[in-house]
């Protein structure tokens, strides 16, 4: 009997070193893939040589669309149009700046951080996330922290770099473990990456990567940012809870009691619990007073018959210049808020300090703006050569042969798109390179762009606190290393997992239920099925 014991151990550490090396395996084989900037270039390169094959051999489909529609050709073919011959050499050298200028992520990514970028600079968004966290009851700070993480979305570096420390001092400050407080954190900051009640700089930023996948197909539609508004709130508080119960139930009881022996000895003495000052308390009541007038503001706009933003043909309020210029109330917002608490608290005493802040975010953004300029240029490609609407076709037709047009084709749609995520962890990046593929093909079968992008989003989501390609992912692990200097990559993933695998399945379930049960749209003005003009 005596030998039962060793060889449970023995069994356990084969199935633990067994589980480790699929993990090892997952991070060698993405690290295998380049830089996402490189490659983008590899794809528009690869876009090209392509289409100069498919258009030599002729290759081309049936348009789903009826003759006499805008843009289909007078035979109703769509073919594969060449980049490699005299045209379309032309074509790519005249048309590379306007591909870039033009990209739609790029300007209203560029415009909200103007606004985000006075509103961290001011110390606003550090201020209310510890007032959030530290100010509620001890029994349930838990939540606090998981619906902290997913408000904290409006500008994700906050939440990365402020409040997943926050959360492992807390925790240990309580006698908890600080690596589930991390671990909810991270939870809620980037596996509930796609709910908030706010909207963001990621939506926009993915509204326009959508329309132009969408117009691969419907030339004249438009995705607006609040495109997946309603989903993404109902979605927080689904997201709230299931964090909420897997870090007490099933990651804390793992991880067990905590032995400060393992800590770097620095960082018992680091905790960042600064209590939120009295004058960071006036600061923040003052920005709420400025929030009471922009939402007052935004409501006189839109709300009264004579509403400057409503539709001025029709009145209507949705599909009206106020959510079609959505981006410009979050620069408004963030502008107007972090300047309210920056006069208070003594960051923001003159136009100098808030110009200085808007540089500060925008200089931030270097790589982006790098990866959007080889990104738009693959979108563009991809259009040009018609090979978005054919392998779109292709696909819808394979659909509809084997009978996979339900809305049961969601749960496929976001597996693969949460397992793509494990590779390739930005969101836009992500979005840019399978929005051209997969929202005409899921448009043909009679799902609208606003229910694919929101689909979507439940598998870039799911998967992101899993996948060492998260680009934050690094600096996560670095400040779990300061509570545990034997942790690795493994054990980091370990303790994620049963949040992805919770999260994956219950908001799948939830978006189905929503859209196709409920009936409830995922936005404002957002149909949940597509029918094809003409």
């Amino acid at each position: 009997m005596s030998e039962l014991p060793a060889t449970t151990d023995e069994h356990t550490q084969v199935k633990r070193n067994a589980f480790t090396r699929f993990l090892d395996g997952v991070e060698w084989l993405g690290n295998l893939l380049p830089h996402p900037v490189t490659l983008f270039a590899l794809l528009a390169a690869g876009i090209v040589l392509l289409s100069g094959l498919l258009g030599w051999m002729g290759v081309a489909v049936e348009d789903p669309r009826p003759l006499g529609a805008k843009g289909v050709a007078e035979d109703g073919m769509i073919r594969a149009i060449s980049l490699m011959d005299g045209d379309g050499v032309r074509r790519i050298f005249t048309g590379l700046v306007d591909n870039f200028t033009g990209f739609a992520p790029l300007g209203v990514v560029l415009v909200a951080m103007l606004g985000v970028g006075v509103a961290e600079k001011s110390g606003l968004l550090s201020a209310a996330v510890r007032a959030m966290v530290l100010g509620a009851p001890k029994h349930l700070v838990t939540v606090a922290i998981v619906f902290a993480g997913i408000i904290s979305n409006t500008a994700s570096e906050v939440g990365y770099v402020v409040l997943i420390p926050l959360a492992g001092a807390i925790f240990y400050a309580l006698g908890r473990h600080p690596l589930a407080g991390m671990a909810a954190a991270f939870a809620g900051v980037s596996g509930g990456y796609s709910a908030n009640l706010l909207i963001g700089t990621i939506d926009p930023l993915l509204a326009g990567i959508t329309q132009e996948a969408a117009r691969l197909i419907d030339p004249e539609y438009t995705v607006v940012a609040t495109a997946n508004w309603y989903f993404m709130v109902a979605s927080t508080f689904l997201i709230t809870i299931i964090g909420s119960l897997v870090t007490i139930y099933i990651v804390e009881p793992k991880l067990g009691a905590y032995n400060s022996e393992d800590a770097d000895p620095t960082i018992l003495d680091d905790r960042m619990m600064d209590e939120v000052s009295p004058v960071e308390r006036k600061g923040l009541r003052w920005a709420g007073i400025a929030l009471l007038g922009v939402l007052a503001f935004m409501a006189l706009t839109l709300v009264p018959e004579w509403g400057i933003l409503r539709n001025p043909e029709s009145g209507d309020r949705i599909d009206s210049p106020f959510f079609d210029g959505f981006v410009v109330w979050i620069l408004i917002f963030f502008v107007t808020l972090g300047y309210a608490y920056g006069r208070v608290v003594g960051t923001m005493k003159t136009d100098r300090d808030v110009i200085d802040a808007m540089a500060a975010a925008l200089s931030s953004l270097g790589l982006y703006i790098v990866l959007v300029f080889f990104a738009a240029q693959f979108v563009a490609f991809f259009g040009w050569t018609n090979l978005g609407a054919i392998t779109a076709v292709t696909g819808a037709n394979f659909l509809v042969e084997t009978g996979m047009t339900g809305p049961a084709v969601f749960f496929l749609f976001i597996l693969l798109c949460a397992v793509i995520n494990l590779s390739l962890g930005s969101a836009s990046a992500q979005w840019a390179v399978t929005a051209p593929i997969f929202v005409p093909m899921l448009m043909l079968i009679g799902y609208s762009p606003e229910a694919i992008q929101a689909a979507y989003r439940i598998g870039d989501s799911t998967t992101n606190i899993i996948t060492p390609m998260m680009s934050y992912f690094g600096l996560i692990l670095a400040w779990a290393t300061r509570y545990d200097k034997n942790l690795g990559v493994g054990t980091l993933i370990a303790m994620m997992l049963p949040y992805s695998m919770f999260f994956m399945f219950f908001w799948s379930i939830f978006f189905y239920l929503w859209t196709f049960v409920l009936g409830i749209p995922v936005g404002p003005g957002s149909p949940t099925y597509y029918t094809m003009p003409g």
